[in-house]
């Protein structure tokens, strides 16, 4: 990127991504990421569980002087907490799931954040990017917590990546499309949302389905104990899909409320 310190490119990353690694398994593959992150103007890090701990002085030396990234990692426990002030998040994975999910190439996944990002007045969206372990990828409880699946088209005999690669990969899409001035419409671009709200963030929307979830067990919807896992992954994809706002997750939980109420009565 040295030289390239535009007004526009400037003005581009006002608003970028944040990029999640979750459970990274070596400092040296967290180091090559953050070098990759910084190649397309990408600067917040957030760590859930690293194996080895952190800080890590393998990460540092494997950053090649992406030491801004490096020193202002943030360290969470769980995915659920690493996204939790986040409104849009796409999870990246080399395969389908057995599950419902929207999936976008590397350049829809960065069209759509620069739209989300940039149509925002007041700068309270954040848009973020999931990666999943160097051995086995994104769990699917990783995954639930994302609206949509982002997959980098590779050969389909042989679709592995490390997580630098995955990380340049996605990153340098959202690279282009903030400095590139099209005049052509762009695709997937947000929804228009009312000023007196905003797309709710990953917290409102987990603490609404916790809700869901602990007054479905109250009438002992979960009776088959084994499908549990995957109705509830089935009832969060729901509502991912259904892009909510801050002002649609306070309603569904009163409809939560005044049908238990109702029933309390």
């Amino acid at each position: 990127m040295a030289g390239t310190d535009s007004t526009q490119t400037q003005k581009a990353f006002k608003a970028a991504p944040v990029v999640i690694l979750v459970e990274p398994q070596l400092g040296k593959n967290i180091g090559m990421s953050a070098r990759a992150m910084l190649n397309c103007g990408l600067t917040e890090l957030r760590l859930v569980k690293p194996r080895d701990g952190w800080p890590s002085e393998d990460a540092l030396a494997a950053a090649v002087g992406a030491v801004e990234v490096i020193e202002s990692a943030r360290v969470f426990e769980s995915t659920q907490d690493a996204v939790a002030d986040l409104n849009l998040v796409f999870a990246a994975t080399a395969r389908r799931r057995d599950m419902t999910n929207r999936v976008v190439t590397p350049r829809q996944a960065a069209v759509e954040m620069q739209d989300f990002l940039g149509d925002d007045e007041d700068g309270g969206n954040r848009a973020g990017i999931l990666f999943g372990r160097e051995a086995k990828g994104l769990k699917n409880d990783d995954v639930t917590q994302a609206d949509a699946i982002v997959m980098v088209p590779v050969n389909p005999a042989f679709s592995s990546l490390n997580l630098a690669q995955a990380v340049f990969a996605i990153g340098h899409e959202w690279y282009l499309a903030a400095i590139e001035e099209s005049g052509e419409p762009q695709a997937n671009s947000a929804l228009a949302i009312p000023k007196d709200t905003r797309p709710a963030d990953k917290a409102e929307l987990n603490g609404m389905l916790q809700h869901l979830e602990d007054e479905l067990d109250a009438v002992g919807y979960f009776h088959v104990t084994e499908k549990r896992p995957a109705m509830l992954r089935n009832l969060r994809n729901m509502f991912q899909r259904a892009s909510l706002t801050e002002q649609e997750v306070r309603t569904l939980r009163g409809v939560i409320v005044g049908l238990t109420r109702k029933r309390g009565q």
